[in-house]
């Protein structure tokens, strides 16, 4: 009787590792041939058991959320607080359409907007934030920085004054907010970074240049001109004036006045109509290595005087111009005047280093000191400055 017992559990033990059981199947087997096939507790087949996939989820970045969170609040809450100071400037035969933007400036009901906006029409209506309409007056324009003020006769308590930063701070980087107009779009904001500081821009009615403007990648499009850019707390920083498009629409290159020339230029606008730039009465290229061989300079980082006015302040400063063209590069220009290097100590490098210091550093009958190389000597000049010639 052992021996068959034997028997059947070596069969069994055959069967169980034959079909993959587990120790706990082949333990009820066992019991089984010895109870005549079945257990204590089992009178009929038990069902599989059920296989449970347990799913964990990927952790969201709780810190990063965060953060997205406290931006996305910052343009809402600034937003709320300046939109209301922004308004759109329009004209009676363009039935309350958009041609431009501007921003309470004060709570007499100066506007301040761009130069191009206030002459876009001879006579202007501004929209304000609640779709009050008003009749505007002109006060002052200044083509020189592309800015104007208007005056509405709206009681204080009517308007939301936009507050004023400063732009001589500013870096690179730093978060730009812009509320406007775009296309007749009534104060649409847009975002982005202020991309560059200090650049220039031809002006399509004088050979001079806007200055020391502020470069941002915050959408700008038409009917944005005379908004506010600001700051993350909502100050105005600058006030948008161009963008630089082959399509006439954004291209992520925008660029805005800084705000500290707007708080030069603005009081003059509204005292006395006008605003006088200082001129130096001089033209000049950005010295390259190609201009330095060619034309066997003795300096290489400086700006060559190409011309000078006559009767300028240059002029009788006694500054010299090229006298003797060269090529550089198949183009023609005039070499042998003086190599500019500095402008009261401040070192020039780039031709629109001068433009940029006398429109942010100097007035009408300022004297500044100009550091050049004359026949490889260098030499120091006092020049006084004058107005700007014209309505240039």
């Amino acid at each position: 009787m052992r021996n068959k017992r034997m028997i059947w559990v070596v069969l069994l033990m055959v069967l169980v590792s034959g079909a993959g059981c587990s120790a706990s199947e082949f333990a009820v087997l066992l019991d089984r041939s010895e109870t005549g096939g079945q257990t204590a507790s089992e009178t009929t087949e038990a069902p599989p058991a059920t296989v449970v996939v347990e799913v964990t989820p990927t952790p969201q970045p709780v810190v990063q959320a965060a953060v997205v969170d406290i931006e996305e609040q910052l343009v809402i809450d600034v937003y709320a607080r300046v939109g209301p100071a922004v308004v759109c400037i329009t004209a009676p035969q363009r039935f309350g359409e958009c041609i431009g933007s501007g921003f309470v400036f004060d709570a007499e009901g100066y506007v301040v907007t761009n130069n191009h906006v206030a002459r876009a029409a001879n006579s202007l209506l501004v929209t304000l934030a609640d779709e009050h309409t008003v009749a505007a007056e002109v006060i002052g324009t200044d083509p020189g920085s592309d800015l104007a003020v208007l005056k509405i006769d709206v009681p204080a308590e009517g308007l939301t004054v936009a507050a004023l930063g400063e732009s001589g701070t500013l870096q690179v980087g730093q978060r730009a907010i812009a509320i406007g107009n775009p296309f007749g779009l009534e104060r649409t904001v847009t975002t982005g970074v202020i991309s560059s500081l200090g650049r220039t821009l031809s002006r399509d009615d004088s050979d001079f240049q806007l200055a020391e403007l502020i470069q941002t990648d915050a959408a700008i499009n038409p009917g944005n001109s005379g908004g506010p850019l600001l700051d993350s707390q909502g100050k105005v920083i600058g006030v948008n004036t161009a963008i630089a498009s082959e399509s006439g629409v954004n291209s992520g290159v925008g660029f805005a006045i800084p705000v500290d020339m707007v708080k030069r230029i603005v009081p003059e606008l509204i005292a006395k109509g006008r605003y006088q730039h200082p001129w130096l009465g001089i033209s000049g290229t950005t010295i390259t290595p190609e201009m330095v061989e060619a034309a066997d300079l003795p300096q290489e980082i400086g700006v060559l005087i190409s011309t000078v006015e006559p009767g300028s302040p240059a002029d009788r400063a006694g500054l010299h111009g090229g006298s003797q063209q060269v090529v550089v590069s198949g183009i023609p220009m005039l070499a042998g005047g003086d190599i500019m290097t500095a402008i009261d100590q401040v070192e020039v490098k780039r031709f629109d280093d001068v433009v940029n210091y006398l429109a942010s550093h100097t007035s009408v009958g300022d004297v500044v000191t100009l550091t050049v190389v004359r026949e490889r000597q260098e030499i120091r000049v006092e020049v006084t400055l004058e107005e700007r010639p014209g309505d240039r």
